[in-house]
């Protein structure tokens, strides 16, 4: 008798590694942020193929991919436990299946395979303008007062530390964690250059935000470069207005510099490269 035979099943495709997920988006850096850094906070876009713009929301309950609320509109959850290989995917796909959800459900999340990204269905040409909020209380909008809904925003709420997105800059963020006070900084830049730049700044002694302010170093997320700093004890985030916008000044000085680095620059450079986290 011969040997049964052994199927092998074929594997899924898998889209291919991006490294900068949301380049391509209005807003790119807010993208990250609220992917990675922001608890509380929305936007909204339009999106081909849906009558009603679709709000962003950084976190939804459960840490849901999508929900299609009883009116119809589209909520899309970026901080998610999965990761199928291209967040920009992933995330499209959730609008997709959105579609065939039954108002009120949740969208149930599958393995999206190979198709069209976020870039290929958000509609360019729009802002993409990010509302900070203090708790999840936007979950709800007022509709359930019910004593287990409360309880949910009640633990929810205690995870969320005050957040607060600058007005000079795109894509900056101020938080408190304890009595410690920090800014987080989305940078568009390529990495090679703007570490460059930065390490320009440092010899210079450039690269802060004022007295009692330094730059602790960086992570990488989804291609792109966060600085971060941190803050005097209760300095809060209006008093950073201005000297986040002269840096801004100073930093595009450094990045339009192409001349080559002195071995102190090189030596800064080597020390940012060193200290960078990457996240995602």
């Amino acid at each position: 008798m011969g040997k049964k035979s052994r199927r092998i099943k074929p594997s899924r495709e898998r889209m291919p590694f991006v490294a900068r997920t949301f380049e391509g988006l209005p807003g790119e850096c807010d993208w990250v942020a609220l992917r990675e850094i922001v608890p509380a906070a929305t936007a909204q876009v339009r999106v081909q193929g849906h009558d009603q713009p679709v709000r962003v929301c950084s976190l939804l309950p459960g840490g849901t991919a999508g929900i299609r609320r009883p009116d119809g509109e589209v909520w899309l959850g970026l901080q998610v436990p999965h990761n199928f290989g291209d967040v920009s995917r992933d995330l499209a796909h959730v609008l997709e299946l959105a579609k065939d959800t039954e108002p009120g459900n949740p969208v149930p999340m599958t393995d999206p395979g190979v198709g069209p990204r976020l870039q290929d269905v958000v509609e360019p040409g729009q802002s993409f303008d990010v509302t900070v909020h203090d708790g999840f209380e936007y979950w709800v909008e007022g509709n359930d007062d019910s004593a287990q809904t409360a309880a949910m925003l009640e633990q929810a709420n205690e995870s969320v530390a005050p957040t607060v997105r600058l007005d000079s800059v795109e894509a900056a963020y101020w938080v408190q964690m304890g009595e410690r006070v920090f800014l987080r900084w989305v940078l568009p830049h390529d990495e090679s250059p703007l570490l460059d730049a930065f390490a320009r700044l440092h010899v210079a002694g450039a690269d802060t935000l004022g007295d009692d302010t330094r730059l602790l170093g960086m992570f990488r997320a989804h291609g792109l470069l966060v600085p971060v700093w941190e803050m005097e004890q209760g300095q809060d985030a209006g008093t950073i207005e201005d000297p986040i916008a002269a840096l801004s000044g100073r930093l595009d000085e450094a990045l339009a510099d192409t001349s080559s680095l002195t071995s102190e620059q090189r030596s800064a450079r080597n020390g940012l490269a060193s200290r960078q986290l990457t996240i995602r």
